[in-house]
């Protein structure tokens, strides 16, 4: 679990959120949603620890980021996977070499055993066989999969996704969707996923957080979008492309 606890960030004499009060559960695909603008990526930036907010604290479960010293820190991240918006991954490595890559900075485990973490996680997110790949020959599907296998390889508790369907077709967006899901009930994570795909939102949105202008608008879940009254909340959504044509096709 992770709860941000009255969270506020300034820029100068910008207020870029205003106190924003929010649970992220463990074993559920948690999204943060809401226009450019809203206030999402600066959060998602504080949640991991990139920024430090003005005001507010951050809890790992009983672990205070903010107040955190060094020792506690180092230990924090390395329960942390990161799956970036552009892979950010490294095209002079073979996938094999990308995905080692935390487990060569962070463990002192023998090459096998990376070797074997590498094949597992390869194995998990159907990509077996690529060992010996570079980057740039396998597609963006392929690539965004190899990212979250990056992510996973240390056995994360808590994993962060910045618009992971960003780029993708609309089918590789849901197999992407499906995997973080299932990769988040599997192993009990606390996942939060930073997105404006309204149909990541539909599918997997198990606890959502819609931010407007630096304040927390709405909290639910997909079951509960379509249906709730929230002004700002039907301003965001049925701007969308993806429910237009849902709301077309019921006529």
């Amino acid at each position: 679990m992770i709860r941000a606890e009255k969270i506020f960030k300034e820029f100068g004499d910008q207020q870029v959120l205003k106190g924003i009060d929010f649970t992220f559960e463990a074993g559920k695909t948690n999204l943060v949603i809401g226009k450019s603008g809203s206030g999402k990526t600066v959060l998602l930036k504080i949640l991991v620890g990139l920024f430090k907010p003005t005001a507010g604290h951050v809890w790992y479960d009983d672990i205070d980021l903010v107040n955190a010293d060094k020792d506690a820190l180092r230990k924090l991240r390395m329960q942390v996977g990161m799956l970036f918006q552009g892979n950010a991954l490294f095209d002079s490595m073979t996938i094999e070499e990308n995905i080692r890559f935390p487990l060569d900075m962070f463990t002192h485990k023998t090459l096998k055993e990376k070797t074997d973490q590498v094949n597992y996680c390869l194995d998990r997110v159907s990509l077996t066989g690529v060992n010996k790949k570079f980057p740039s020959e396998i597609s963006g599907g392929m690539q965004k999969r190899v990212g979250i296998a990056r992510a996973i390889v240390l056995n994360p508790k808590y994993l962060f996704c910045d618009e992971p369907n960003s780029g993708l077709d609309p089918q590789t967006s849901i197999t992407i969707d499906e995997l973080i899901q299932d990769i988040t009930r599997d192993n009990n994570i606390t996942t939060i996923i930073n997105t404006h795909d309204m149909n990541s939102v539909m599918e997997i949105g198990e606890n959502i957080c819609l931010l407007d202008k630096g304040l927390l608008a709405w909290k639910g879940n997909k079951d509960e979008v379509l249906m709730d009254k929230n002004e700002t909340l039907h301003d965001f959504i049925f701007a969308s492309p993806f429910l237009q044509k849902l709301i077309e096709s019921s006529k």
